[in-house]
């Protein structure tokens, strides 16, 4: 039990932490917010640390219901950088919004704690529990801004359509339990061995079971057909918890999806590949083409996410230790890119302080801030995968495991959707560099965000392809460990 407990320590770190920060915010009150932020981090930094005592040591905790290896090792310190960085960001712009107030990183370490077990979950019951834990502190965060209509309305929507989506998952689950009379991973990828060997194919229960289940996650990935709440969400949520939710969520459910596809379902590969190829593609052609007419900069990269969505189910296509390798290395990019991206965005405000989310208002922006337009215009041709840059890298990389598992259609079709939705990408940069100047944003000295959007530049650099050794490497280790 003792044991259990250190495999745990991150999770019990986060959620004990967030308590004594809640009582914290409690007596008092809003004045501690700067202190609460501080504490915020350094817990996020001491989940980090108690990380390296599972290194090499990990295992089984509780009896199978939490899984600590180097998987979910991985998948963690990207959510606890991408949560670092949302609680970072957002303390300039909930004090010029009127709307600062203790809550936020309180919120944000639950949800990480959610998270945590999500990408460590070795059950189904571990699986809901952490994903509700994460969604309960998400639909608080999108309606934050109490004097914003937006912000409730996103809330609202996030709510009503994550209620549906944890409906559709809890009836997955209750069939795959029906249907071999057990919630844990391995229990399930037995059953799933023998009914098929005794039948010769999968029984309809649980291919039904299978269905439900990858659709209740799908949302959780923004996935095509259940992305229709991501646009209006995006737009309305406050930009930091934008950039919250286009980041650290993304990996845990992307993570989580990867796991329970290869130690529950690795039987049924077949079946659940048909799923996840359509998914995928569906989501490429989508994010592509609907980005297009696009006229708000948030609900541009909700599309953006969508389509980079689809990029990484090609690597989880595979089936295979590369291909989970190619989507850990896509989402570690993705996520520099996407904070990277969003950091851009808090720069645009008026000089009444006004927060500016018209891709119009990026007019000439090359002319009034050099600085910015160049950094914005790496992240805007890294997303769409243009070499030199790093984003170049994810892309071929989920591609080369899609064609080493014999997909390569799969991939080319990705090739062309990727041309595709360069498109919207370039049109910021052209709106940038080539058209008449807008109103000049109102001058910024916050050294903080201006020095995270130097550090996300440089990561997606060319000098970024010196990592790819190590990357992969640890990459590599992660995925073998759900194999």
């Amino acid at each position: 039990m003792l044991l259990s407990f250190t495999f745990t320590a991150p999770e019990l770190i986060l959620s004990v932490g967030a308590m004594v920060l809640l009582l914290v915010a409690g007596w008092r009150g809003d004045a501690a917010v700067r202190g609460i932020g501080f504490g915020a981090l350094g817990l996020f930094v001491l989940a980090g640390l108690s990380l390296l005592g599972n290194a090499g040591h990990g295992g089984i905790a509780f009896g199978g219901l939490y899984h600590a290896d180097a998987f979910a090792s991985f998948a963690k310190v990207l959510i606890y950088i991408a949560a670092g960085v949302s609680v970072v960001l957002a303390h300039g712009f909930f004090q010029r919004s009127g709307e600062l107030r203790a809550e936020y990183p309180i919120l944000i370490l639950l949800s990480a704690a959610g998270m945590g077990m999500m990408v460590s979950a070795g059950d189904l019951l571990t699986l809901y529990v952490g994903l509700e834990l994460q969604s309960l502190s998400a639909y608080v965060l999108a309606s934050f801004m109490r004097r914003d209509q937006r912000s409730a309305e996103a809330g609202l929507k996030y709510f009503v359509l994550g209620a549906l989506a944890s409906g559709i998952l809890l009836y997955g689950i209750a069939l795959i339990y029906g249907f071999t009379g057990t919630t844990q991973f391995g229990g399930i990828h037995s059953s799933f061995v023998t009914q098929m060997a005794a039948t010769g194919h999968l029984p309809t229960g649980l291919l039904f079971g299978l269905v439900f289940l990858l659709a209740g996650l799908a949302f959780k990935i923004s996935a095509v057909p259940f992305h229709m709440w991501t646009p209006d969400v995006y737009e309305g949520a406050p930009t930091p918890v934008t950039a919250f939710f286009a980041s650290a969520p993304k990996v845990a459910a992307m993570a989580l999806l990867a796991r329970v596809t290869v130690e529950a379902l690795g039987p049924a590969t077949l079946a659940w590949r048909q799923i996840i190829i359509f998914s995928s593609l569906a989501s490429i052609v989508l994010g592509a083409v609907a980005a297009i007419g696009q006229t708000n900069i948030k609900r541009l990269l909700a599309y953006s996410s969508i389509n980079n969505v689809g990029f990484a189910l090609i690597g989880l296509a595979a089936g295979t230790a590369e291909g989970i390798s190619a989507v850990l290395v896509y989402m570690a990019v993705y996520v520099v890119m996407t904070l990277g991206s969003f950091l851009c965005v808090l720069k645009m405000r008026g000089n009444d302080g006004r927060q500016l989310e018209e891709i119009a208002a990026l007019s000439g922006l090359s002319r009034t801030r050099p600085g910015l337009a160049a950094a914005l215009a790496m992240f805007m041709f890294s997303l769409a995968g243009i070499p030199p840059l790093f984003g170049f890298y994810p892309k071929f990389a989920v591609f080369q495991a899609a064609t080493n598992a014999g997909l390569f259609w799969l991939a080319v079709a990705g090739a062309v959707g990727s041309v595709v939705g360069a498109y919207y990408y370039l049109k910021i940069i052209k709106t940038m560099y080539f058209d008449e100047p807008a109103p000049e944003f109102a001058p910024s000295d916050d050294k903080v965000e201006g020095g995270l959007i130097a550090i996300a530049a440089v990561i997606i650099s060319p000098l970024g392809y010196l990592a790819i050794p190590a990357l992969t490497a640890a990459t590599l280790a992660a995925a073998k460990a759900l194999f």
